[in-house]
């Protein structure tokens, strides 16, 4: 997965360019679709910087494995993310956890 996939997925689903953060919280780790969106006026990124912050989301996405999981729960989800509230989507990592929680996001 690139980061321009990433961006198609979340066009696909709602129809803009969600910013996504990547979250360490109780020993668990998060992909969270956020409620800001490319296509704000009051977007903090240039489309350049987004897509190159996509590029590295996906990065992890594919060294952890958690690609398929966040796209299934993408398509599935009937949650949307909107105004103070993320889309959370929970990565399974197995037994692999432990070697990314001493690194901060």
């Amino acid at each position: 997965m690139t980061g321009q996939d990433l961006r198609q997925l979340l066009l696909y689903k709602w129809g803009r360019s969600y910013d996504i953060q990547i979250r360490r919280t109780q020993g668990k780790i998060f992909v969270q679709v956020m409620w800001k969106y490319l296509e704000q006026a009051s977007f903090p990124l240039s489309e350049a910087d987004y897509l190159e912050h996509l590029d590295t989301v996906a990065h992890y996405l594919n060294a952890w494995g958690g690609v398929a999981q966040v796209q299934t729960y993408i398509q599935e989800t009937r949650e949307r993310p909107r105004l103070g509230k993320a889309v959370s989507i929970p990565l399974e990592m197995g037994e692999r956890a432990s070697e990314w929680m001493l690194e901060d996001f």
